[in-house]
């Protein structure tokens, strides 16, 4: 049977590279967004998550059988992200149950199910790390369990099976994302080389000399078809990072070094790159126009006040992934090679110089 995948923000750093690794698959690729772009390879689905009736009349003329879950919607305070993150799932998972298709849906949230949203962080007690899955939930409101909870339901209630999958900061190619480190570093080290400002590591010492690890997007799309296949990866939920770990002591100067910088020394300071690129947006635009980069709004590439969440962390944040190791996931990815790929990637897109 040939599988026909819907994933819902498959322009962002998750989805696209879960269309690419799906496609390659062999699978149908429907993508559904408020204004889908045009994607090789992907059937756009134009539907907003907010509208039930729309969402049902775009959904009728398809019958997907796995389903990737990889966008959220930003609200001020994490009452209402979890008021409106959750009533998109619970939305489209409604809209997709008259057809019956559906067998698989795998939701991708992240490492704040064991932190805490972004305002609580280091405000309460926090799990021993590495991260394991059988440490479950905090007693704090959290939109990520309100998308969980939708997803249980639903399958409950249509008999699909589900995998929740919880990256640690996701390294991948994406414009006008909301999370994107890695292209957030490739801006700042390009206006620090532009401009001659020193290129400094903005975050917490915890930081600086903790171990860390990361998610490449390639590896957690190739984790996604693993679970929305394998039967071990039937209703589980899992952490999905590189396998590596690192510490940004050693990181920074790898970074520099591609860029062509010589890194500033670390004095302890914390530095936030919201801060530091605060009235960046004319500077980007005429490095844009002088070198023909194809985005001038510096808006669309960096999200430094994410940036600064994780690098500004006071804890260690490291991840264990022995259960999908256990169960048949052996895929590995170096961080180094996951930074300096997105960078080729970016500089052949002309969106850094």
């Amino acid at each position: 049977m040939t599988e026909t995948v819907l994933i819902v923000g498959a322009s962002g750093i998750v989805g696209s590279a879960a269309a690419e690794v799906m496609g390659e698959a062999g699978w149908t690729v429907l993508g559904l967004a408020r204004n889908p772009p045009a994607q090789e390879g992907v059937v756009p689905v134009a539907a907003d998550l907010q509208d039930p009736d729309g969402l049902m009349a775009a959904l009728a003329p398809h019958r997907p059988t796995r389903v990737v879950l990889s966008t959220w919607m930003r609200r001020p305070t994490e009452a209402e992200m979890i008021r409106v993150n959750g009533a998109m799932v619970r939305n489209l998972l409604d809209a997709l149950r008259p057809a019956g298709s559906v067998r698989h849906v795998a939701l991708v949230t992240g490492l704040k199910h064991y932190l805490g949203p972004f305002e609580a962080y280091g405000k309460s007690a926090v799990p021993q790390t590495p991260f394991r899955e059988e440490q479950g939930r905090l007693p704090v409101e959290n939109f990520y369990y309100a998308q969980e909870d939708e997803v249980f339901a639903a399958a409950r209630r249509d008999g699909f099976s589900w995998s929740v999958h919880r990256p640690h900061t996701v390294i991948g190619k994406a414009v006008g994302n909301a999370m994107n480190m890695g292209t957030t570093l490739a801006v700042y080290a390009t206006l620090c080389r532009e401009t001659g400002r020193p290129f400094r590591f903005p975050g917490s010492p915890m930081q600086w000399n903790g171990l860390t690890d990361m998610t490449d997007a390639r590896l957690l799309a190739r984790h996604l078809l693993w679970a929305s296949t394998a039967p071990q990866g039937a209703n589980q939920d899992f952490n999905v990072v590189n396998g590596d770990v690192f510490r940004w002591s050693w990181m920074w100067g790898r970074l520099a070094a591609w860029f062509g910088l010589e890194p500033a020394p670390f004095d302890g300071t914390i530095r936030p790159l919201e801060e530091q690129m605060e009235g960046d947006a004319p500077l980007w635009a005429e490095i844009a126009t002088r070198h023909g980069l194809a985005e001038p709004d510096l808006d669309r590439l960096a999200s430094p006040w994410h940036t600064d969440a994780d690098l500004g962390r006071p804890i260690e944040v490291v991840t264990d992934m022995s259960k999908s190791r256990r169960l048949g996931f052996l895929d590995y990815q170096p961080t180094e090679d996951a930074f300096l790929d997105l960078f080729s990637r970016l500089r052949a897109d002309r969106l850094i110089p």
